[in-house]
């Protein structure tokens, strides 16, 4: 199937901006905030996605960046209506995490919210591919922040 110009120009232009932000993060070393939405159905089984931009072939957690001003839950709900395109429900707050790498340093704001019963739309622009998985058998390879995700929340679960 192909797809139509406008999502494809739209692909374009997240890669374009990714490259953008690449070389940003190489020269100013940022130190950004994002979120991370663990999004569960009503089997138990989490939602991972795939992008369009960076590396296409790893597996990530929904989620973004955080705008100025903005707080954490209200990009998380943000992120997930527009990379997902539903209001999602029963939103928990499970903490936050520290990662570096690609020349930046990013605080994640991670989020878990419930799809049971909803029809997601994703982004096509954005999204390549989303998948449903076991939290227990994630997809593979994973992307850069979903493993610092998932060990937040086994840290949370063992109560270290």
């Amino acid at each position: 199937m192909r797809l139509p110009l406008l999502i494809r120009l739209r692909r374009v232009g997240y890669r374009g901006a990714y490259v953008g932000l690449r070389i940003w993060w190489f020269v100013g070393r940022p130190h950004t905030h994002g979120v991370k939405l663990l999004v569960h159905d009503d089997h138990g089984r989490v939602l991972f996605v795939r992008h369009t931009y960076g590396d296409r072939s790893s597996w990530e957690l929904p989620g973004g960046g955080i705008r100025r001003r903005e707080a954490p839950l209200a990009a998380a709900r943000r992120e997930a209506h527009e990379e997902l395109g539903a209001e999602l429900s029963a939103w928990r707050d499970l903490g936050s995490t520290e990662i570096s790498g690609l020349g930046k340093t990013t605080t994640l704001h991670c989020f878990e919210a419930s799809a049971a019963g909803l029809t997601l739309i994703p982004d096509l622009g954005e999204l390549k591919e989303l998948r449903w998985a076991p939290l227990t058998s994630p997809p593979a390879p994973l992307g850069e922040d979903a493993p610092a995700v998932l060990r937040l929340l086994v840290e949370r679960v063992n109560g270290i």
